[in-house]
Formats: C-alpha cells, structure tokens, sequence
C-alpha cells in the first residue's frame, strides 16, 4: 500500500495541507509503532497500527480548515467521518474505523447529543486495541504548523480533554497505564 499516493490523491491541489498532515500522521504512526513494539504482544498487527496511523486524518482534506490550507466545505469535526468514507472507497474498511473513531478519545452517542455535534447519533469509539493504540498516540500531537513536532506531556493532553469532560481524562489515564508515556 503507498500511502503517499492515496493521501495526495484525495488532497489534490492541497499539497501544503497534504504535507503538513502526513508529517502529523509520521508521527503519530512513529509514536503508535514504537508502543507496540514494546508492548511485546504478538496478537498486535504492527504493520496495520502503522498503515492506520498514517491514515487517520486523510478526512482532513475535505474540511474547511484554513490553518493548515484545506478549503473544503466540511466543517473539520467530521473529518473522522469522512476519512472513513474515503477509505471505504479505497477498499480499507479497517483502516476506515479508525478514521471514524480516532477523534479525541473517541465519540459517544452522548457525546454527540450532549454538544449538538454534526455527526451521526452513533458511538463513534476505538474498540480494538490497534484502535486505541492509534487514537493514544495522535493525541501526543497537533497539526498546528508552529507546534507540529512538538510532542504534548501527558499533562497537557489532560487540560485539552477536561475542556470536553473528566470522562475523556480518565479513559486518557486508562490508557497511559495501558500503553504508557
């Protein structure tokens, strides 16, 4: 699988935005990989936690998103949704859940509801491990241009997921147990 190659085909013209989210997507994967790795369990599809990694915010290039020189019309809390969409239609179903599920530490029905989302009414939350492990470690990195290699301390992930709900902090702290910092 070229992954270059699917994610420039969807960006188009987007190039910046296409490099500035690749680069996030590198990291993130490089993140998700080295965890793995040392988590030393071998029922772990390293090589599809890369693959998703690397993938997770192609849904990115259809969001109105400015900041980053994306100009579609979506406004960017569906970029999950439509990531998934995209990969569907790359033939990725699996690759396409973690792009529908990866957003914060994951979307319940309440969730949704609760903040008057423009998302489906549906649980929109990692399951698998790879999932998890996916969505744990995008949440060490942004996409703002002056912060981009900049990896966030587990104290700042918590501040950015208290402003959503003390549920997300500790689904955040049963993670950093679980896959570590």
């Amino acid at each position: 699988m070229n992954v270059e190659q699917i994610m420039a085909r969807h960006f188009g013209d987007a190039a910046e935005a296409c490099a500035i989210v690749l680069e996030h997507s590198r990291l993130v994967a490089d993140k998700a990989v080295r965890i793995a790795r040392n988590l030393s369990d071998p029922s772990l599809d390293v090589a599809f936690i890369e693959e998703a990694a690397l993938l997770h915010d192609i849904g990115v290039c259809r969001t109105n998103s400015p900041g980053i020189g994306c100009t579609g019309s979506a406004p960017y809390i569906l970029h999950g949704i439509i990531g998934r969409e995209i990969l569907e239609s790359e033939g990725l179903p699996l690759h396409a859940l973690v792009c529908e599920r990866h957003i914060g530490v994951g979307l319940t029905i309440e969730d949704i509801k609760h903040q008057s989302l423009p998302l489906p009414s549906r649980d929109m939350v990692p399951i698998s491990r790879e999932e998890k492990l996916v969505c744990y470690a995008d949440l060490f990195f942004s996409k703002k241009r002056d912060t981009l290699r900049k990896e966030k301390s587990p104290q700042e992930i918590r501040e950015g997921l208290r402003k959503h709900g003390e549920h997300r902090v500790a689904i955040f702290e049963e993670w950093l147990v679980e896959f570590g910092a």
